[in-house]
């Protein structure tokens, strides 16, 4: 039997949320059809999608693979019924874009690639910086939209924010690390570890923050602006991290296992959103591009 849409998007979620409970509250089904689903998809394609475990589920190498496949196959359905549904004339237009380090790469890519196919007639201009230049750009009117972390925006008082997602910290660690069998992790736990911090988008000063917030003064042993290094060393037992799951990938580039776990206490998350100017009447090619990010928001959390 051939798998079916619903079981893609079920088996997304899953491996977005890593946890069934999560996914069905997302998408406000029962646990036990997801479950099913999840099941039926493993048998047909003759592979083990998840690894279970009792604080949830991770996707295993298969799993990673399929999920890339998944997400594809996704977004060209959506494309496809957008198409039908939008019967205007190909415009035509500019969209200065600008995209923050930490996003270019797990945000962007997809929004931007959609966007493309469904206004093929836009030229798009991007430019990659830190928030406090792109939100320099934003106020001087060089760019109509940028895709940013908003967690720390600045000039609320020019920009105008909409949230496109939210990503909550979790600690990430390498295969036989003790804390990966621990029930409950604590700050204090992760102080007495070396951490290898990521210094972009503020993600060293976040990082910073919060421990110093909850009482720990963490032992940096690397700093970092690559995510891929991040993973590498983690996998190898050089550190631990502590990033926003958006980031998170079970595997690294050598092809050694990262486990992910919560740590107790009120952390923050991270916000990923759209920003323009306020009052600048955006041109339509920005507009069509906010949209399109509001309803993959929307399509995700159905």
């Amino acid at each position: 039997m051939a798998f079916t849409f619903r079981q893609l998007q079920y088996f997304v979620a899953v491996a977005e949320q890593g946890s069934v409970t999560r996914a069905a509250q997302n998408l406000s089904i029962s646990q036990s059809s997801i479950t099913e689903a999840i099941k039926e998809l493993e048998s047909d394609l003759g592979v083990e999608l998840f690894e279970r475990h009792p604080r949830g589920l991770t996707t295993t190498h298969n799993g990673h693979q399929f999920l890339r496949h998944a997400t594809k196959i996704l977004a060209n359905v959506s494309d496809a019924r957008r198409s039908f549904s939008d019967n205007r004339a190909p415009e035509k237009g500019q969209l200065n874009l600008g995209v923050t380090s930490l996003v270019a790469g797990y945000v962007l890519s997809d929004l931007l690639s959609r966007y493309r196919r469904a206004f093929p007639g836009i030229d798009v201009s991007a430019i990659e910086d830190n928030g406090s230049y792109l939100e320099h750009l934003l106020v001087g009117g060089e760019l109509d939209v940028a895709v940013m972390v908003i967690s720390n925006l600045r000039d609320r008082m020019a920009l105008q924010a909409e949230i496109i997602e939210t990503s909550p910290y979790r600690l990430w660690l390498p295969i036989g690390h003790p804390l990966v069998s621990a029930d409950i992790i604590s700050v204090s736990d992760i102080a007495k570890e070396p951490l290898i911090m990521l210094t972009v988008d503020e993600i060293e000063e976040n990082t910073g923050k919060l421990l110093s917030a909850l009482g720990a003064r963490p032992h940096v042993a690397f700093r970092t602006r690559s995510v891929e290094a991040v993973r590498s060393l983690v996998a190898t037992g050089a550190g631990i991290a502590l990033l926003p799951d958006l980031v998170y990938r079970p595997w690294s580039l050598e092809g050694d296992r990262i486990e992910s776990r919560d740590v107790s206490g009120a952390l923050p998350v991270v916000q990923i959103g759209m920003v323009w100017r306020k009052g600048s009447g955006l041109p339509q090619a920005a507009r069509d591009f906010v949209g399109l990010a509001e309803a993959l928001r929307s399509g995700r959390g159905r």
